[in-house]
C-alpha cells in the first residue's frame, strides 16, 4: 500500500495530483538532499539542548551516549554530579541552574572535510551561557569530540 493510498480519507479526486505543480510531466519532484551545514546545525542544537538538561538533572545521561565520544561523555558525567552535590544545601540561585534552558542560537563552520566546529547560546531562568561543539563524521555519523559549556 502506498503511503498516498494510506492518507487518503475520502474520494480520489478530493487530493489534489501533486504532478500538477510540475506542469503535468508524471513524475514526482526529487528529494532533495540536506545541506551538510544545516544538519550539522541541528545535530548541535539537540545535543546542546540535552546535555544541559543532564547537568539540571532532567534528561538521563545515557540519552548522549550514541552521539557524544567517550571522554566528552565522562566530562559531562563529572561536571553533572558536580552540580548535583552542590544543588541540596546551596543558595536559591543555584537551584535554579540550568532550569528551563533554551537553545536561542546555533552557528556552524566546516574547518576540515567532516569536521565542523559550532557555538550555540543557551539562556536558562538565571544567565545566558555560550557552548562550543566539534562534531566529526565517523563512518556516516557525527559524533561529538569536543562539548565546552561556559
Amino acid at each position: 500500500m502506498s503511503a498516498v493510498t494510506w492518507i487518503r480519507t475520502g474520494p480520489k479526486s478530493a487530493l489534489p495530483d501533486p504532478r500538477a505543480a510540475e506542469g503535468g510531466t508524471g513524475s514526482p519532484r526529487p528529494l532533495r538532499a540536506v545541506d551538510e551545514k544545516t544538519e550539522v546545525c541541528a545535530i548541535a542544537r539537540g545535543t546542546v539542548q540535552a546535555a544541559i538538561e543532564v547537568l539540571a538533572g532532567t534528561r538521563p545521561m545515557n540519552q548522549l551516549a550514541r552521539r557524544l565520544d567517550q571522554r566528552c561523555l565522562a566530562s559531562l558525567q563529572h561536571r553533572a554530579a558536580l552540580t548535583r552535590r552542590l544543588m541540596p544545601g546551596s543558595l536559591p540561585e543555584a537551584r535554579r541552574l540550568h532550569r528551563n534552558p533554551v537553545v536561542r542560537s546555533v552557528r556552524a563552520c566546516e574547518v576540515a572535510p567532516g569536521v565542523y566546529e559550532a557555538s550555540a547560546v543557551v539562556a536558562d531562568e538565571l544567565r545566558v551561557r555560550a557552548v562550543a561543539v566539534r562534531l566529526e563524521r565517523s563512518n556516516q555519523v557525527w559524533r561529538v569530540t569536543a562539548l565546552e559549556i561556559g
